[in-house]
């Protein structure tokens, strides 16, 4: 059961890092994809909306079709699907066929992201310590490694399909093999494929229940997708940078966004999740803050690293809280991983919110005053702290403590 354990967990780990290099090798190709289809400036908009509606209408279907199919076969077809998808934004030539590669792409990245979840929910509970944000680490590597690609590929003049080309080929076999070892359930259990409700059951726990994880997440992503879409125009409008120069805090942003997450399963083990997530939480509250009162690039760049090391806790552990939730108010198979699926789409929504939201004030207002939005809302989820509270142990993730005949069966030592 050790090596099961061991091979899911690697094998999930590199599913986060190929879904983190495919999502960074689209978004930040945006301008050459626009280009390549002669998408106008009134229909990009559009077209980039429509991939977050249709990753939360993929996830909602996930949370159906995980009553009968296990997580991990659902991933298994959903990242080759997404890898070709993208490929086929890089090979097309017309705007029907973007539409059609965005629209598979979105509804593709919902099912994959919500069932990789999933699967490392159940893995965490298996582990029965924090193991969760190891599996985003993974994810910030890939997304490094992607945006290094598509700055590679810009710098060049490489056609999309030249860029995307050689990391579809690299990764849909590795992600087929490696999709061999997905654990489901406890121990590779089997999951909840074929063991969901019955007809006319609903599996998990209620929305009203899971609403403060629903908020958090959304406001994680609102800070996120802020960082995303405007620090390098904050930079350069706002703090007077060089056009190159703003391009480096979305690049600092994501490696400690890598560190954080890298180190994070350690303080969850020894002080909690609810605490990594206060703390989180008010260093992203703070980052915002210096961001918005910067006199220079350089102060604003401090914001930024801040806004990375507390952020980043946050999804992560949301994913976590709410499997344990799951867990401890309903026992049916399939609860965590319904709970997981409906937490995801507000994945989706603090997207869609985040960067028009920062827009509409820093136009009617200003931008500096635009940063203290996000800034209080990130500081609500300390208020939303004890939902990510766990049994009294040491093994974050809110998972009971092992029994004495556990320890040195697998519980502990991996």
């Amino acid at each position: 059961m050790t090596d099961v354990l061991r091979r899911g967990r690697a094998s999930l780990a590199f599913g986060f890092f190929a879904q983190g290099v495919a999502f960074a090798l689209l978004v930040t190709r945006i301008p050459a994809v626009q280009d390549r289809y002669g998408v106008s400036d009134a229909l990009l908009p559009v077209f980039l909306a429509a991939v977050p509606v249709l990753a939360g209408v993929g996830s909602v279907a996930t949370e159906r079709l995980v009553r009968r199919t296990p997580p991990s076969r659902l991933l298994r077809w959903s990242q080759p699907v997404v890898l070709l998808a993208l490929l086929g934004v890089g090979v097309g030539d017309r705007v029907a066929v973007l539409a059609v590669a965005l629209g598979v792409f979105g509804l593709a990245v919902g099912a994959l992201d919500a069932s990789m979840n999933m699967l490392g929910v159940s893995l965490q509970r298996s582990y029965r310590r924090s193991i969760m944000l190891g599996f985003h680490a993974a994810y910030s590597l890939g997304g490094i490694l992607g945006a290094s690609l598509a700055w590679a590929g810009a710098h060049w003049d490489l056609a999309l399909w030249v860029s995307y080309l050689p990391v579809v080929a690299l990764l849909l076999p590795a992600a087929l093999v490696g999709s061999r070892w997905y654990v489901d359930g406890e121990g590779g259990t089997g999951g909840a494929g074929g063991q969901g409700p019955r007809k006319g059951e609903s599996a998990g726990v209620g929305f009203t229940v899971l609403l403060p994880l629903c908020l958090v997440m959304t406001f994680a992503y609102i800070g996120d997708s802020t960082v995303s879409n405007w620090s390098a125009k904050y930079l350069q409008d706002v703090l007077g940078s060089s056009e190159q120069t703003a391009t480096v805090p979305y690049n600092v942003y994501m490696v400690t966004t890598l560190v954080g997450r890298a180190v994070g399963d350690f303080g969850v083990r020894r002080f909690g999740a609810a605490a990594v997530v206060r703390v989180g939480a008010v260093v992203a509250a703070c980052g915002f803050a210096v961001v918005a009162g910067a006199p220079g690039a350089w102060v604003g760049m401090l914001g930024f690293t801040l806004l990375g090391l507390g952020l980043c806790v946050l999804v992560p552990q949301t994913f976590a809280a709410a499997g344990r939730l799951a867990a401890e108010r309903d026992g049916r198979p399939g609860a965590s991983d319904a709970a997981v699926a409906r937490l995801n789409v507000f994945n989706y929504v603090g997207f869609l919110i985040g960067s028009p939201l920062v827009g509409a004030l820093g136009d009617a207002w200003s931008y500096r005053g635009a940063m203290l939005v996000p800034m209080v809302l990130v500081l609500v989820t300390v208020v939303y702290a004890r939902s990510f509270e766990a049994q009294p142990d040491r093994y974050g993730g809110g998972h009971e403590r092992p029994r004495t005949a556990d320890v040195g069966r697998g519980s502990n030592g991996l």
